[in-house]
């Protein structure tokens, strides 16, 4: 899965101190879209985010790493669930091929889906603080109902035979059922308190004086149990409003889907427009830096072997292939902290965090010499050119920059398949043609002609040379101006045009 790292040093101007990292996995990355819908190398940014904002409203977070350092690492995993209250009840997808892929490196569903710590948006948070506000508040599950009621029962057989100041513990609560247990109980039993303990909750019995004084204590008035219930329905949202409020640069490893599932699952549903998309992660985060996005031009520089995920990326950055390994700091893990220190963890959440935030630490500097103490704001001046710009997927464009209007396509050149004696030829059946010995994205111009794109120009050398003479498929770079059926046919109108207002200027030049 994708990781995201978050390293949260105080100021631009300080030294690499008390950084962070985040790494997040899903319940599915992409819809199993088809046809227009596959994101393809010909979409623009614009066009891709739309395409894959329908992926990230149909799946949810299901798991957060973080990993604090201050040379003294601590590593966490926080398994989510989104929040279910009142009228709050998100719907998620699950996708098999996550499953299975989470599920090969040992995730472990049923802290997911039992003890997850709840989340939500700007938006659900305004319909719970609604609810809270005019007493609705309730758990509206069947479920929860039942559960409920059956603990009023078995409190009523308890107290037949209790005595004043005598206790019993409800276990196994927790959560808004907590809340609501104890709401319910209150109305129901004058001569009951309840209070919330860590073994669950604890229901003693009182007589009506002390009842009357417990009511009234500054510490459990009405409007300290909406704060807690408030509270409690946010969860992790708390740490994304902290996190957003410190304004810490945001650095991650190809780091695009985690930016559009943080918007989406704790910020704002995600918009229709692209730009307003942008301008809100950008307004979010001021400071983004995509290790992807480092990683590919800097690999070229230093003749690093190709890598492609996130555990080979730091495998090399602490190699002796890496000039710079020994110039970072000591990185020293907390006590009840040390499952990292020897043992391997891929595609946990905290572990992942770990990778890319210690990481980042021994990332060599380009045109530079190895430097005993690299300082944040020197790594900040050699990475000015990659800040804000993030790694992009299967797009027409290798990157979007949130700091402004996207740069200009960098991406082969298209080509253009005219094909011969084979009629009703399809997309499909053009992409097997080619799959053995390269792969191109295919879209259909016209009957017999397709663009072909690849993000490789030793793929395009290669087809151009390999086909250059075949009999029925040929293949040349595709120019607008001469093949674009828009051009052609705005180009055959004014032809027309021209045509008749010469006829016609002939014919009046011919009068008496």
């Amino acid at each position: 899965m994708k990781s995201l790292a978050i390293f949260c040093a105080w100021g631009l101007l300080s030294f690499f101190a008390s950084p962070a990292g985040l790494d997040i996995e899903f319940t599915g990355l992409r819809s199993n879209l088809s046809g227009p819908q596959q994101i393809s190398l010909f979409d623009l940014p614009s066009e891709w985010y739309l395409k894959t904002r329908q992926s990230i409203q149909q799946f949810t977070i299901c798991q957060i790493g973080e990993f604090n350092l201050q040379y003294v690492a601590h590593s966490c995993n926080f398994f989510l669930f989104p929040t279910t209250f009142g009228v709050l009840d998100s719907e998620f997808s699950f996708q098999a091929s996550s499953v299975q892929f989470l599920n090969q490196y040992g995730f472990d569903y049923n802290k997911f889906l039992k003890n997850g710590i709840p989340y939500m948006n700007e938006e659900q948070e305004k319909k719970i603080k609604h609810n809270i506000l005019t007493g609705n508040w309730k758990v509206r599950s069947s479920l929860d109902k039942d559960q409920i009621k059956v603990v009023i029962d078995e409190v009523t057989r308890w107290l037949d035979l209790a005595e004043e100041g005598d206790w019993m513990t409800l276990p196994g609560i927790a959560g808004f059922q907590a809340f609501e247990v104890q709401l319910v109980l209150r109305k129901a039993l004058p001569e009951i308190w309840t209070v919330l303990r860590d073994q669950g909750v604890i229901v003693k019995k009182v007589s009506t004086q002390h009842r009357w004084y417990l009511e009234n204590t500054s510490c459990d008035r009405e409007s300290c149990w909406k704060e807690k219930i408030l509270l409690s329905a946010r969860g992790f949202s708390v740490f994304f409003q902290m996190l957003v409020k410190a304004r810490k640069p945001l650095v991650g490893h190809n780091m695009m889907m985690d930016l559009l599932h943080l918007h989406e699952k704790f910020f704002r549903p995600l918009p229709e427009s692209y730009d307003e998309f942008k301008l809100n992660i950008h307004n979010l985060f001021p400071v983004l830096i995509d290790t992807k996005n480092v990683t590919k031009d800097i690999w070229k520089e230093l003749n690093f072997p190709r890598v492609s995920n996130l555990s080979e990326v730091y495998e090399v950055l602490n190699s002796d292939l890496n000039p710079t390994k020994n110039s970072g700091p000591v990185i020293i893990h907390a006590s009840r902290c040390e499952k990292y220190v020897e043992t391997k963890y891929p595609h946990e959440a905290a572990y992942d965090a770990f990778l890319c935030g210690s990481g980042e630490h021994r990332h060599p500097l380009p045109n530079s010499v190895p430097i005993p103490e690299p300082s944040f704001p020197l790594y900040l001046d050699v990475l000015a050119p990659y800040v804000n710009q993030v790694n992009l997927i299967r797009a027409g464009v290798p990157k979007i920059n949130f700091a402004g209007p996207d740069s200009p396509s960098i991406r082969p050149p298209i080509l253009i398949l005219t094909v011969r004696k084979w009629p009703g030829v399809s997309e499909q059946q053009v992409y097997r043609e080619f799959q053995n010995f390269c792969k191109f994205d295919v879209r259909r111009l016209t009957r017999s002609q397709f663009l072909l794109m690849t993000n490789k120009f030793k793929d395009t050398r290669s087809i151009l040379k390999e086909y250059k003479c075949h009999p029925t498929l040929r293949i040349s770079l595709y120019r607008y101006w001469r093949h674009s059926p828009n051009v052609n046919c705005l180009l055959q109108v004014c032809g027309v045009i021209t045509t008749w207002a010469f006829i016609a200027f002939l014919l009046g030049g011919a009068g008496p």
